[in-house]
């Protein structure tokens, strides 16, 4: 599956390997037609609608979101969009399932793919979109993270992400740090910027606390490196994280973080907003977070862009791979009024043109999962930093899209081990009890 950039061209070989969600092989699929999308003609000929739209907050989602509805429009007058926001993580979630259960459902809305899409009962609850135009220009191993019993139902908006750390290079530079590949050059780099009193070595921001997660969910690369069969037997109830090394490693690691003291004082209240300006600005030497992020630091620390690179979050083997996420996908509920503009809209958002549009407006985060889009010769370091694990084939896929489930209780269960009101074991044994109920839900065997 080859992601065009003006310089380079590169796979996610890890992306396309057989797993519990079949994840197939690329193809090169159609190229989109950049002049019209599903139906301009009928879309043009059409009484003036209004779609409404739900996205979570983050800023790099609406932002998304924003510019491609307003390209829409300006090429589509009649059609016009009202965006709504709502809160992200667990609540998010829950608003967003239970609106598409009692049917106030927006016309469109922007949600995860891989496992959290699998968690909407789709075939029941979404609008199937295998006949829009541009159905061939997405790729395959998107389509895998979006379909249900072969039916595709989403769009990729955004780009491929990595799971690691934001750094802040000046600090590096200051103190003769090298990018950590291990676990232990990474706590020793810790201890190292401690002992400077120059900023805190780790920032973590539980006041939103879907930003708990990383330490876990990123990790899982070091755990596919170790067990390339984990993600399968976690599926069949075979492994559990409690189990031990190397599942449990990131629960181990994150309570390894808060015992040695290196976390920024206000890390209980501070938020997603403030780590994120930490890190560019110097205050906090380390954030694990997604490389989604980066809008965040071009929109309000624009003059610290170059400030911030990314690694992947080390194991305790060297050279660790980096976990890698789907896009975000477009969907529309099965019961929307305005189902041919709605797949009109999401059939545009499947062109390189779509792809130039998020670009222009949240910038260039990694490499995006339709036929023909392009990245800048000039991408910010943070994504200079993240494209070589692609190009070298050192990536594997998170574990929402190989699995799944994924319990909802994560993130308030790595708050407590990240706080020390719970040790990594009983984060890890809890956290296989919470999956469990989604397992039996989904009816999987061996549960």
């Amino acid at each position: 599956m080859p992601f065009t950039h003006r310089r380079r061209a590169f796979a996610l070989p890890a992306l396309i390997a057989v797993s519990a969600l079949g994840l197939a092989a690329c193809s090169s699929g159609s190229t989109p037609d950049e002049s019209t999308s599903s139906g301009g003609e009928t879309t043009d000929a059409m009484e003036p609608v209004e779609l409404s739209f739900l996205v979570d907050n983050n800023e790099t989602s609406v932002g998304v979101v924003t510019a491609l509805t307003d390209a829409y429009t300006a090429a589509h007058p009649n059609v016009t969009f009202a965006i709504e926001e709502r809160p992200g993580g667990g609540e998010g979630d829950n608003i967003v399932k239970t609106r598409l259960q009692t049917g106030e459902m927006t016309d469109l809305f922007f949600y995860n793919s891989g496992s959290l899409f699998q968690a909407l009962a789709p075939t029941r609850t979404l609008l199937p979109i295998d006949d829009i135009a541009n159905a061939g220009a997405i790729q395959d191993t998107f389509k895998a993270g979006v379909s249900a019993d072969g039916t595709l139902y989403g769009v990729p908006a955004g780009t491929a992400m990595g799971g690691g750390v934001m750094y802040n290079i000046p600090l590096y530079e200051e103190l003769g740090l090298d990018v950590p590949t291990s676990w232990d050059d990474f706590m020793a780099n810790n201890q190292a910027i401690l002992d400077s009193g120059k900023a805190a070595p780790v920032i973590q921001t539980f006041k939103d606390t879907w930003t708990s997660q990383l330490f876990v969910l990123g990790d899982f690369a070091n755990v596919l490196a170790a067990d390339s069969e984990w993600a399968n037997k976690y599926t069949a109830n075979e492994v559990k994280y409690a189990d031990g090394a190397p599942a449990i490693d990131g629960f181990v690691h994150q309570q390894e973080v808060f015992e040695a003291g290196y976390l920024n004082k206000d890390f209980a209240s501070a938020t997603f907003v403030d780590g994120v300006r930490m890190v560019a600005q110097g205050e906090g030497a380390h954030y694990p977070m997604l490389s989604f992020a980066l809008a965040e630091v071009i929109a309000n620390s624009p003059d610290n862009v170059g400030d911030v690179g990314f690694f992947a979050l080390p194991g305790d083997s060297a050279d660790s791979p980096l976990t890698t996420w789907l896009a975000a996908g477009i969907y529309a509920p099965a019961d929307t009024e305005h189902a041919d503009v709605v797949k009109d809209f999401m059939s545009y958002v499947a062109t390189p043109e779509a792809c130039d549009v998020q670009t222009a407006a949240v910038g260039a985060q990694g490499p995006y999962f339709v036929d023909g889009c392009t990245l800048p010769d000039d991408v910010p370091q943070m994504v200079a930093d993240m494209l070589p694990y692609f190009e070298a084939n050192n990536t594997q896929p998170a574990l929402e899209f190989l699995s799944p489930i994924k319990g909802p209780a994560l993130e308030q269960i790595t708050v407590e081990v990240g706080s020390g009101i719970r040790s990594a074991e009983d984060g890890a044994a809890l956290y296989d009890e919470d999956v469990k109920k989604q397992a039996q839900q989904l009816g999987l065997e061996g549960w």
